[in-house]
């Protein structure tokens, strides 16, 4: 199986659970990578960071990246800045660049675009500047822009293809993927690829929707009301497959 993300840094991943239930062999590498857009491509976007009150974050990588330019651009993001961000995990990683419990922080509890968007609702008058890659879900912006909310989408880094080495091993009876960037990735690695018996299982309803877009047959689709992560998908297909495979 290979799993298109970082190998997990527990040794408890539930992913290793599986490995020893079945006896599988679970390669981890991820199909997709970022790279950084620098300010000398930023400034085409004709942005000015420090004009906005408010920053919203989905992601670690959005806040690495934010800081990363306005340290490159050498601007000192002033105190006052406030940040909105889509869960409490993300808004503790801010701590890596600014003293936390003296800034203005906000993040939804359930980790939903809904509850963030209400959130920053409550703070119309701010002016928002959202850090996003160049392929990006659309969920959030599309909301912000139902409530009228007054933001900036700006691209501060890009997802690209991992590429495959010409001697790198691919026979995989699984791949999972995580992203419609992961597919489309696997499918400009492979453009001959022929799915046959290999099976494919995706997290989200986006990154299936980019499975049966390129004609690809998916297997495991998660998450479900029966299988609400990835991994117990996985358990459950695997489960009914190694009893078919003893009969």
């Amino acid at each position: 199986m290979l799993v298109s993300q970082p190998k997990p840094t527990s040794e408890k991943s539930p992913y290793y659970d599986l490995a020893e239930k079945y006896g599988l062999k679970i390669d981890f590498r991820p199909f997709i990578k970022v790279e950084p857009i620098y300010a000398k491509e930023f400034r085409q976007q004709r942005i000015s960071i420090l004009d906005y009150t408010a920053v919203v974050f989905t992601s670690r990588t959005a806040i690495d990246h934010f800081f990363r330019l306005c340290e490159e651009m050498r601007l000192t993001v002033p105190e006052s800045m406030k940040y909105f961000c889509i869960s409490e995990q993300v808004a503790l990683y801010l701590q890596k660049y600014i003293i936390y419990r003296k800034r203005k922080i906000f993040h939804s509890v359930n980790g939903k675009a809904d509850e963030l968007v209400q959130l920053i609702q409550k703070h119309g008058t701010e002016t928002f500047i959202v850090p996003v890659t160049d392929v990006h879900k659309e969920d959030l912006l599309v909301k912000l822009d139902e409530k009228k909310v007054d933001y900036t989408k700006a691209v501060m880094y890009r997802t690209v293809s991992n590429e495959f080495g010409i001697d790198e091993p691919f026979d995989y009876d699984m791949l999972v993927f995580f992203s419609p960037s992961g597919v489309a990735s696997l499918l400009k690695n492979f453009p001959n690829f022929e799915q046959g018996d290999l099976a494919i299982a995706t997290l989200g309803p986006t990154t299936a929707k980019a499975v049966k877009d390129f004609g690809l047959r998916l297997d495991v689709e998660a998450p479900t009301p029966e299988t609400p992560s990835i991994t117990a998908a996985l358990d459950a297909f695997l489960k009914e497959n190694h009893k078919a495979s003893k009969k």
